[in-house]
């Protein structure tokens, strides 16, 4: 019996990956990982105390798992401690595999965010456990912030300028983990996992324009000027710099891939983009 244990179980991607882990593994064989076990009361699978920062509680809850699905920490610029403490305790616990949540491109992507992913790959490597690496594009998620600002303001902006986004849902990467964890052959792969369809911000303007009915243009502006919009809407200063600069790398191309390895591993279509943006509009 092959246990399967997920690091962050609570967060938005961690509940996706449980859920669909459940449609492929039993119950019984899946270990969700988190800073509070009461907080996974409702998933369903046997919750076990699980720090980053606390090394002391990530063997003792690593014991008996066989493959593992670190996802990165959301807390940036401490990345590479945490996730090194999570690598230690797995080879400490004898886990056989460990899968990781990356960014697309990571060892040339111009997107700041990059260095702790190639860290952390890194340390991966060079731990000499059996891995699989899980390079994701940009969440649609991310743009229903965006969809709803621009319904306030009348404008999409960023600076993102002509840069094609090859965006997928959570769930769309969820499924993609669940099947590198729950089937054999991904070891020593690198999947770079995107959406089938990319768009660029004017397209994503052009169809919240088309759906709603109103002119939304999208204003492109330099990295600063974005950084503080972003500033001025209650985002903390290093939050606004991180999400400017990353719009400059998805200008560079830092976020585009048409090599449709994502819908290939999850066996179907991705979400198309204009459908999300459907879905945004209809929850308003």
């Amino acid at each position: 019996m092959t246990i399967i244990a997920v690091t962050g179980a609570t967060g938005q991607l961690g509940r996706l990956v449980i859920e669909q882990l459940k449609t492929r593994a039993p119950a019984e064989t899946l270990v969700a990982l988190v800073r509070d076990p009461a907080k996974a009361a409702d998933l369903g699978v046997q919750a076990r105390a699980a720090d980053y920062d606390k090394p002391e509680t990530l063997t003792a809850a690593l014991a008996g798992v066989d493959v593992l699905l670190l996802i990165s920490s959301d807390a940036v610029g401490q990345r590479i401690p945490q996730h090194r403490n999570v690598i230690e305790a797995a080879k400490a616990a004898g886990v056989k595999r460990i899968a990781y949540t990356s960014i697309l491109h990571a060892e040339t992507t111009p997107i700041g965010l990059g260095v702790e992913h190639r860290a952390t790959e890194a340390m991966i490597r060079d731990s000499g456990l059996a891995y699989t690496l899980l390079r994701n594009s940009w969440y649609l998620e991310n743009y229903a912030g965006a969809i709803t600002g621009a319904l306030q303001a009348g404008a999409f902006v960023g600076s993102a300028g002509e840069g094609r986004v090859s965006a997928a849902t959570r769930a769309d990467y969820a499924d993609a983990a669940a099947v590198v964890l729950s089937s054999e052959g991904h070891a020593g792969k690198t999947y770079e996992l995107a959406g089938d369809e990319a768009f660029t911000m004017a397209d994503l303007a052009a169809e919240a324009s088309r759906q709603t009915g109103r002119d939304l243009p999208y204003n492109n502006l330099p990295e600063a000027a974005y950084a503080e919009v972003l500033k001025s809407i209650g985002l903390p200063p290093p939050v606004a710099a991180m999400l400017a600069q990353s719009d400059i790398g998805a200008a560079q191309g830092g976020l585009f891939n048409d090599g449709r390895q994502l819908s290939r591993l999850i066996g179907r279509p991705t979400t198309p983009w204009a459908a999300f943006v459907a879905g945004v509009l209809e929850s308003l």
